[in-house]
């Protein structure tokens, strides 16, 4: 379907102002939180807010509140999302104006990862008693046992694999299993708890959940636990994630249903306080993967997170497993 002249107007009307065209070409980078977009563009927050609430409504950007934060993206799909893609894919990254809030953009990511960098450091050996105090681990594994099925399974990929857990939970049922982190504490403690349950079939490598260099459909099954609330672009990550199961393989996502504990982004360096079911149903289609199940599981006490599985499958036939 295509734009009626009057639409068009609207579009190119919200898109053609200065500071709204400089939001776009940012959100075309990353989804941002308002204070962030106001600390990349250098201007105060009810101002920026007055050109998101145009971008809004004229159908450009998504507007997703998520605890005390707001965060915004550039609208996926669509005539509106096409014409913008397309203006965008003009402009001059070397226009000064454009390469200074590239800059501050790198700058404003740089910080997010250094502070997520210490706190995974400083929390490294202590990272599992952290999770513990918001779950109860015995039930999530469990649940996450019956999720993924009795195996055995040809190639298992962890993302994001932390202290290992998921390797030693699943991986004696695995063929060969991998295990990517980008904290070199994390994978060293992953590797003491690895050997330690005698996995010889079991890889560790420094590696990043949004370029994991892996071949497509490369695994039968693919963990990601307890890592997108940490992640900036969580799409792009579970996009990543889809992209290396295999015909027939499962895609299990371990997370937060939505909440409201803010002390987590100060104290944990959360960025996302939770996902709802609608939200990871929407990435893992346009991934090609189907939602098979979800299932919840409450807090282990009164305040605490409830823990979300999603479980997701390629159409297609299994390989068989090596002998």
């Amino acid at each position: 379907m295509r734009l009626s002249a009057a639409e068009a107007v609207e579009v190119l009307r919200a898109a053609g102002e200065p500071t709204r065209l400089r939001i776009l070409a940012l959100l075309a980078r990353d989804e941002l939180a308002v204070l962030e977009l106001c600390r990349v563009l250098d201007q105060s927050q009810p101002r920026v807010s007055r050109h998101l609430k145009l971008l809004a409504e004229a159908g450009l950007v998504e507007r997703f509140p998520d605890g005390a934060w707001v965060f915004y993206r550039l609208t996926n799909g669509g005539q509106e999302a096409e014409l913008v893609s397309e203006t965008l894919a003009r402009l001059d990254p070397a226009d000064p104006v454009l390469a200074r809030d590239a800059e501050r953009l790198t700058a404003v990511r740089a910080e997010r990862a250094d502070a997520a960098a210490e706190y995974f450091a400083r929390n490294a050996a202590r990272w599992d008693e952290i999770r513990s105090l918001y779950v109860s681990d015995a039930a999530v594994e469990a649940a996450i046992l019956e999720a993924a099925g009795p195996g055995p399974y040809r190639r298992l990929v962890d993302l994001g694999s932390g202290t290992g857990r998921m390797l030693t939970l699943l991986g004696p049922q695995a063929d060969h299993a991998l295990g990517l982190d980008l904290s070199q504490q994390m994978l060293n403690i992953a590797r003491n708890h690895v050997a330690e349950a005698g996995l010889d079939r079991c890889e560790l490598r420094h590696g990043d959940i949004f370029g994991t260099r892996l071949p497509a459909e490369a695994a039968d099954l693919v963990v990601v636990h307890q890592v997108l609330h940490y992640l900036a672009d969580p799409a792009a990550a579970v996009k990543e994630a889809a992209r290396i199961v295999e015909a027939g393989g499962r895609l299990i996502i371990v997370d937060f249903a939505p909440h409201s504990l803010e002390f987590l982004r100060e104290q944990h360096q959360h960025r996302r306080l939770g996902f709802a079911d609608a939200e990871i149903g929407r990435w893992l289609t346009a991934a090609g993967l189907k939602v098979c199940a979800s299932a919840a599981l409450p807090p282990a006490q009164a305040g605490g997170l409830t823990v979300k599985i999603w479980t997701a499958e390629r159409a297609g036939q299994p390989q068989r497993t090596a002998a």
